[in-house]
C-alpha cells in the first residue's frame, strides 16, 4: 500500500523526499488549505480526489508527498522557492510528479483519470 505524507511547505517536502529516498516517491503539490480544510485552489480541490482514488495504481512500495506550497499570494510570488529550487521548478498548482524524473502532471492534467493512471503505472 502506498504510504501517504504530508508536509507543509518547502523544507519540510525535502526531508520527507529524504526521509524516503529509497522508495519511489510521487509529490503532490497543492494550494495549502485554511483552518477549514479548504485549499484556495480550485484545480487543486477538484484534482485530489482523483489522485487518490487512482493511488491503486502505484507500486505498492512507493511513497505519495503531498505538499501544501503556502497562500495564494506566497505561491502567486514568481521568486518563491517552490518555483526556483531547480529540483522543483513549479509552474502551476496543483503538479503531481514523480521525484527526481521528467514526468509530470500540472493543472486540468491532474484531474484527468487517464493521465494520473498512467503516471502511476508507468513509474
Amino acid at each position: 500500500m502506498v504510504i501517504e505524507v504530508h508536509a507543509e511547505g518547502h523544507g519540510p517536502f525535502m526531508q520527507a523526499v529524504e526521509e524516503h529516498k529509497a522508495k519511489l516517491v510521487f509529490a503532490l503539490f497543492c494550494g495549502s488549505v485554511d483552518d477549514k480544510g479548504q485549499s484556495w485552489c480550485p484545480d487543486c480541490v477538484a484534482a485530489e480526489p482523483i489522485i487518490h482514488e487512482h493511488l491503486k495504481h502505484a507500486p505498492k512500495d512507493a511513497v505519495l508527498i503531498h505538499c501544501g506550497v503556502g497562500k495564494r499570494d506566497f505561491w502567486k510570488d514568481q521568486t518563491n522557492i517552490f518555483r526556483t529550487d531547480s529540483k522543483l521548478k513549479l509552474k502551476s498548482v496543483p503538479t503531481l510528479m514523480i521525484w527526481g524524473k521528467p514526468q509530470r502532471l500540472e493543472e486540468e492534467q491532474c484531474a484527468n483519470a487517464k493521465l494520473v493512471q498512467m503516471l502511476f503505472e508507468d513509474s
